[in-house]
């Protein structure tokens, strides 16, 4: 299955107030803590994967949660769409002591404030990341015959909600936040 994800830079009031127009269904609001590791055996950074540990807080129910994400090389030029593998993980100290104990190393640490929405079918996030600003991001699993099929309906909702989906940003936040650094 393959993550297709368009996002943008946006000031989130328009877009709140264009979701709840559109019958948007609020979804959850969540803290993320998102540890992104370096492998022993190949440059992540070239070979355009990542490897993240994510602790989720649900910020209206206290809960937490951890999960160990895989994301593949990007597979097209029009979206940030990519095969994801991801599951739960009942400790997270534990898969961080797995890690580090097979050679992986923690490369760096985002965090940021997501309000989710669900939009026909589709994810809407409002994202407030550390050091980064905000921006909004759309996206909705599909195998791969239906890629341009899903990425341009996403275009389409991009637009009813007031935002170009040429303004789309194609790196990661984690990108983001180490050419910030750079």
């Amino acid at each position: 299955m393959y993550e297709v994800e368009l996002k943008v830079a946006a000031d989130h009031d328009p877009v709140r107030s264009a979701l709840s127009d559109a019958g948007a269904e609020p979804v959850d609001h969540v803290r993320q803590v998102d540890t992104y590791y370096d492998a022993p055996h190949r440059e992540f950074a070239e070979t355009d994967e990542a490897l993240r540990l994510r602790e989720e807080t649900d910020l209206d129910a206290g809960e937490t949660t951890t999960k160990l994400t895989y994301k593949g090389p990007l597979v097209e030029a029009e979206s940030k769409t990519r095969e994801e593998h991801e599951t739960a993980v009942t400790d997270g100290d534990a898969a961080a002591g797995i890690l580090d104990g097979l050679g992986f190393e923690p490369a760096a640490t985002v965090e940021k404030e997501r309000e989710r929405f669900d939009l026909d079918g589709y994810t809407v996030t409002l994202d407030a990341v550390d050091g980064l600003g905000s921006f909004v991001e759309i996206e909705r699993e599909a195998p791969e015959s239906e890629i341009e099929a899903v990425r341009e309906q996403a275009q389409e909702r991009l637009r009813a909600l007031g935002l170009d989906p040429d303004d789309q940003i194609r790196t990661s936040y984690l990108g983001l936040l180490l050419d910030a650094d750079a």
